[in-house]
């Protein structure tokens, strides 16, 4: 039973306060669990106004499965932030 995580780096120049950047991150959060299922959580820079580290994990039967669903998330979050995602990584275990 495959487990995949991915974590995306991103980079929020128009926030001015955790406010906004909350705000940012909550668009991506919604959005991304509503449509694939899949758990989230900000992992780093929680106090910094600019920049987060979101991690997306999911399970599933299969690894293609995961593959397909991480691929989809990550299109969807490139649409979503557009060049504020700066890195992304992705691990199976």
């Amino acid at each position: 039973m495959p487990i995949g995580v991915m974590t995306l780096a991103i980079r929020i120049p128009t926030a001015h306060s955790l406010k906004e950047k909350r705000s940012v991150l909550r668009k991506v959060r919604d959005r991304l669990q509503s449509r694939f299922n899949v758990a989230l959580a900000e992992l780093d820079y929680q106090d910094v106004w600019q920049r987060s580290t979101m991690g997306v994990v999911s399970i599933s039967s299969s690894r293609n499965n995961l593959e397909f669903t991480f691929q989809t998330v990550l299109a969807e979050s490139e649409k979503i932030l557009g060049p504020d995602l700066i890195d992304h990584q992705l691990e199976f275990f």
